[in-house]
């Protein structure tokens, strides 16, 4: 059963995309330049030289009580409508993390994921407050009880139970607050400093 509110139920949302409409985006970008490579090269060199933005893909260590987890932020709608699926290369201590801009109560399935997980609802102001088993392409949602929850952190199957990690402990606020700025997203709109 599919929740209405795309922001209570991140994962049974998640759609899969084709390249079809990203191959037409490349193609309408290199009618826009010319076509050529010269045209690509001189807008290149006229650029100003910018670090490359860090994206879904790139890894963040955060703290989780003792544990340190390299996580991976999904923040947009789109990022968080796909979050695991498809994923099979999770590793012991690699996480995603659901970054909302307010606590409210959430939910969340595992259409379209293989990869058995545990997810754990955060409140605002870093605690832990629930943990929760999901199994490979349950579609039964697994809704929080506090309407608090602001982060949501996926993690392979039995990881809380691994590392001795019950509701009391701490997510590092400062830490994700850093990889939101890496990110290109203002922390404030987060409730983080």
């Amino acid at each position: 059963m599919k929740n209405a509110n795309p922001l209570l139920s991140p994962s049974s949302r998640r759609h899969r995309t084709t390249g079809f409409a990203t191959l037409l985006a490349l193609a309408g970008a290199l009618l826009l330049n010319g076509c050529g490579p010269q045209a690509a090269t001189t807008a290149a060199a006229s650029a100003p030289a910018q670090s490359a933005a860090k994206t879904i893909a790139d890894w963040f260590p955060i703290k989780v009580g003792t544990e340190t987890v390299r996580m991976q932020l999904a923040v947009t709608g789109p990022e968080m409508e796909h979050g695991l699926m498809q994923r099979r290369d999770l590793q012991p201590d690699e996480g995603m993390i659901f970054v909302y801009e307010k606590a409210q109560a959430m939910t969340f399935w595992m259409k379209n994921t293989p990869t058995a997980l545990d997810i754990g609802y955060f409140m605002a102001d870093g605690t832990l407050r629930e943990t929760y088993a999901m199994y490979p392409f349950d579609e039964t949602n697994i809704p929080s009880h506090s309407d608090q929850i602001q982060y949501c952190l996926e993690m392979n199957l039995g990881w809380f139970k691994l590392h001795n990690l019950k509701p009391g402990a701490q997510l590092d606020l400062a830490a994700l607050a850093a990889a939101l700025r890496a990110r290109g997203f203002e922390p404030g709109k987060y409730g983080l400093k």
